[in-house]
């Protein structure tokens, strides 16, 4: 009996010294996790939330597996669904992009867009890059770029230092532009190379005095850097049309402070229109003046909602002459951004991108104004065949901001308007931050762009064209309220055809 004892006393002792060794290699890994992990700057999840972040990679891909069970569909999330966005990661990442055994995007519901495809698609060898179009012939610095896809205004306020230097310098590397927003122009903004369209937005933050006004020397100062091309003003944006902008002071950091001209600390609220732009004719005031101070092309960025106003846009130009015409409009949609704002705004107003911006178009080219007004879209364009869509309905350029988000890591967490992002993009908090690696980071940003033209590209070559600015509305179709699809040439017939006719 007292061996029967000794026996099992000295199993147990086996098992608990067992239990020490594994423990304690355990803890040893955890350790070995938690540096690697800090330490590495390919993944903000893991470098801002060592050894638990990697839980969210195991659920991402078990996911593929069980979410027919635990997990939403690929198409039924928003305001992107997973489709969406793993599309944007692959292509960052520079992974395979195809797909097999099917898409899992329905074409029964009303509104899916299809392209027509040729029964005699373009050739390799008489494939053409997209050429090159001038912004503001007219100016003392006009604008030449063969960029098609570009990042849309995100403020060094609303998105951190490290996101804004990895998209400055994955712009410059892939030829893109970059609009800084409304919150000025920083130095990280010029620090990757690319091309810059300095937003004026109502708060005319960076070229204001101390009473909110526009101060024609500041003005000079930042046209004066020769990567800024081109001055936009922002009228609205599609987060919260009618509403300025919004940067709570928990953001106003004290270079952000100085950059704007305001005080750290507290919230940044934009006006929610110019105070010195009551109509049209004092818009085209305004877009006269600063392309006058600056030499460079002037636009107006705009969410369509009432839309007579663009009919008398087009005749008050006339009247006043052709070179009062703004060199650009940016038609962005209804269907929300990345700013913070009101869901009442968020949701409801304005006209979304498929209505707005075949009217503007349409409008333009009815006054003969077309190629003296050239127009960037934006709007959710973050795939491939929504950029081809833009651009078949006579959109010269398409830029994007949550795109370059999801280039960035964005996991859609939807803390935009908070100082909490965990991969680093939207926050101050320098623990936060340290997870976006700019450098890296840039790399994808630069795949994201690429990867977008050459697959506008293959659609564009698909449908029989040689680039994309060659799609038109008979290449492109939507499924309507009877099930069938119509060709967008019948629903908005352009005017340039109908003159020809």
């Amino acid at each position: 009996m007292i061996e029967y004892s000794n026996f099992i006393l000295t199993i147990l002792q086996i098992l608990a010294t067992l239990f020490i060794f594994v423990l304690g290699v355990g803890v040893l890994i955890v350790i070995g996790m938690y540096i690697a992990d800090v330490s590495q700057t390919t993944h903000a999840i893991r470098r801002n939330y060592p050894v638990i972040g990697r839980f969210r990679y195991l659920f991402e891909n078990m996911g593929e597996f069980f979410r027919q069970y635990f997990f939403a569909q690929d198409r039924e999330e928003m305001p992107f669904n997973r489709a969406q966005r793993s599309w944007v990661y692959r292509s960052a990442k520079a992974v395979d992009t195809t797909v097999a055994f099917g898409s899992t995007r329905s074409l029964k519901p009303t509104g899916t867009i299809l392209f027509v495809n040729c029964p005699f698609p373009t050739l390799g060898k008489d494939v053409v890059k997209p050429k090159p179009v001038t912004i503001g012939v007219n100016c003392r610095s006009p604008y030449t770029t063969t960029s098609l896809f570009n990042i849309s205004g995100m403020s060094y306020g609303a998105i951190s230092k490290p996101a804004v230097k990895a998209l400055s310098k994955g712009a410059g590397m892939a030829g893109a532009w970059m609009n800084t927003g409304e919150g000025g122009l920083s130095p990280y903004h010029l620090e990757g190379g690319c091309d810059i369209v300095f937003q004026i937005g109502t708060a005319k933050y960076g070229v204001r005095d101390e009473a909110g006004n526009l101060n024609d020397h500041k003005l000079r100062a930042v046209a004066a850097h020769e990567q800024v091309r081109m001055f936009e003003i922002k009228l609205s944006q599609g987060a919260k049309p009618g509403k300025g902008g919004i940067l709570p002071g928990g953001k106003v950091t004290p270079e952000i402070a100085k950059i704007r001209g305001i005080k750290v600390g507290q919230d940044s609220i934009s006006p929610n229109r110019h105070e010195n732009i009551n109509n049209i004719e004092e818009l085209l005031d305004m877009v006269k003046h600063v392309r006058e101070v600056t030499g460079k092309p002037v636009g107006f960025k705009a969410v369509i909602g009432a839309y007579g106003w663009i009919e008398n846009l087009c005749k008050t130009i006339h009247a006043r002459g052709i070179d009062s015409a703004p060199d650009f409009i940016t038609v962005d949609s209804a269907d929300g951004g990345t700013g913070a704002a009101p869901m009442s705004l968020m949701d409801y107003m304005g006209l979304p991108l498929q209505e707005s911006l075949p009217l503007v178009i349409d409008e333009l080219a009815r006054h003969h104004l077309r190629d003296r007004i050239k127009v960037i879209c934006s709007g959710k364009l973050i795939n491939p065949a929504d950029a081809a869509w833009a651009l078949s309905m006579g959109a010269d350029f398409v830029v994007s901001a949550r795109g370059f988000m999801f280039a960035l890591g964005c996991i859609q967490a939807l803390q935009c308007n908070k100082n909490t992002c965990p991969t680093g993009i939207t926050t101050h908090d320098k623990k936060l931050q340290r997870g976006l690696d700019p450098e890296l980071k840039s790399t994808r940003v630069k795949n994201y762009i690429n990867q977008m033209v050459y697959e506008i590209g293959v659609i564009s070559h698909s449908c029989g064209v040689r680039e994309p600015r060659e799609l038109k509305r008979f290449h492109c179709r939507v499924i309507t309220e009877d099930g069938k699809s119509r060709s967008f040439q019948d629903l908005y017939p352009e005017y340039e055809s109908n003159e020809r006719l």
